[in-house]
């Protein structure tokens, strides 16, 4: 491949592809401090005409890190089906670009090439596209993943409630959960950060959440987002797991900072499809994982090989994708300003996330958030927010008044979603959208059945957390 050109008479040689790709990423402070990033705005569009120049054969034939070192690398190139590639493989990275963006290219063409795409080609075309560009490609784009309902349909948009809480106390989960229920929210899922990583703590929070689900018919799933050793341990006690969960990384190292690899994830996944087939329950699908990611994962676990933080994203997409998630989301500013600095290159890496996440074939929803020492606010976040409706985001956060209290970060609120639906004209899943009607919850309830439905599901509450032996 050629590594060197010439823009206004001054010649520009890189090292390699990885170097090829982090000096044409747009600027983020997490490839500065890794010391990876263009020095200046001629050396970035120096990359980025190398990089429209390589052909996707050269992207696939230069891992950025070597397979027999990286366990990721590997599963990319095992993954990859050679002879849907083989059309592409002498294309430019240009051309491809261009291919995406044609309007003669539907959402229906590109999701039959997903096999033929790895994630370093998915993030080096991302590389060469304006914001414009990834919304109006990832539009095309749409992912659909069943479990308990169906998520990711044209015209649909889901919100993950995420009624977090400080000391992990049931009876404020569970009033926190049923509050986003009556705002329409939790199609996506009902999904809990603990606060402990205790096998016990978690298996309350997964029986809760199971008996809330039951209680209410409600046609969605819950997750208790612990460690997946934490999440199995509860599976051997017999606790119900809808959506096991991982963090995930685009390197083998900074999955091992995690304390996983892909062979547990393997594990994980098919010991949760058992418990299903065996569960008194209605599947609407096979998918039973959801998956975290985020920019700058790999620099903070000092795991990255010396590669940029969105080809990394990209790795930790190809993860995801060899295990059928029925959720992926980044969060997207959680990590911090020594990642992603400030509004603009949080909403940069937003909108990249999501469109490599969609090429690649996953079901990709963003949290978009930002923590409280980073040059953004909450305008910031609607900004993204709706950059990102008109991308068709599959899922957004819900988190009451959009502050995560044993999180301690900024993210989107049940109001937020109710926005976004009316704005863009979008639903909730549909199962769950007959499910609200049925409540006098729906779109067309008027605001007397609204608050007496409301009211009903807080009397429901009451006997659940009797139940489950909380205090209401």
């Amino acid at each position: 491949m050629n590594l060197t050109t010439t823009l206004r008479g001054e010649r520009f040689t890189f090292g390699g592809l990885a170097e090829v790709l982090a000096k044409a990423n747009e600027e983020k402070s997490g490839d500065q401090l890794a010391g990876i990033a263009a020095r200046t705005e001629s050396e970035r569009v120096a990359a980025k005409m190398v990089l429209a120049e390589t052909t996707l054969g050269e992207v696939v034939a230069n891992p950025v890190i070597d397979p027999d070192v990286d366990e990721v690398s590997r599963l990319i190139l095992d993954r990859l089906d050679v002879a849907a590639f083989a059309p592409f493989r002498g294309l430019t990275l240009g051309a491809f670009r261009e291919w995406i963006l044609d309007d003669a290219t539907t959402g229906e063409t590109l999701a039959a090439a997903r096999d033929a795409i790895t994630p370093e080609v998915a993030a080096g075309v991302a590389k060469l596209m304006s914001n414009k560009d990834l919304a109006v490609a990832a539009a095309k784009i749409r992912n659909v993943s069943r479990c308990r309902n169906t998520m990711g349909g044209r015209g649909v948009l889901g919100i993950r409630v995420q009624p977090n809480h400080p000391s992990d106390d049931l009876g404020g989960i569970l009033l926190s959960a049923v509050d986003g229920l009556t705002y329409g929210c939790g199609d996506a899922v009902i999904g809990v950060n603990p606060a402990t990583e205790s096998v016990d703590v978690v298996e309350s929070i997964l029986r809760g959440l199971d008996r809330l689900i039951d209680a209410f018919a409600i046609p969605t799933q819950a997750c208790c987002l612990a460690h997946v050793t934490t999440q199995l341990a509860c599976l051997d006690r017999g606790a119900p797991v809808d959506l096991l969960f991982q963090s995930v990384a685009g390197t083998e190292a900074a999955n091992r900072s995690f304390g996983v690899d892909l062979a547990l994830l393997r594990e994980g996944r098919e010991r949760v499809l058992e418990s299903h087939a065996a569960r008194d329950v209605r599947w609407a699908g096979p998918q039973a994982m959801y998956f975290e990611t985020g920019q700058g994962s790999a620099l903070s676990a000092g795991a990255h090989h010396g590669v940029d933080q969105l080809t990394l994203e990209a790795r930790a997409h190809g993860v995801a994708r060899a295990f059928d998630p029925f959720l992926v989301n980044s969060v997207v500013g959680f990590i911090g300003p020594e990642y992603l600095f400030d509004e603009r290159q949080i909403i940069r890496a937003g909108l990249e996330d999501h469109f490599v996440g969609k090429l690649l074939g996953l079901p990709m929803g963003i949290d978009v958030c930002y923590t409280n020492h980073a040059a953004a606010d909450q305008n910031s976040a609607d900004n993204l927010l709706l950059l990102l409706a008109a991308a068709g985001c599959n899922f957004f956060m819900g988190v009451p008044c959009s502050d995560d209290v044993m999180l301690n970060y900024q993210s989107t609120s049940y109001h937020d979603a109710l926005a976004m639906r009316e704005l863009f004209r979008l639903r909730p899943a549909p199962e769950f959208e007959a499910w609200l009607a049925e409540r006098g919850l729906g779109r067309g309830a008027s605001a007397v059945e609204h608050r007496k439905a409301a009211a009903h599901a807080l009397r429901g509450l009451e006997a659940v957390l009797s139940e489950t032996g909380s205090r209401p």
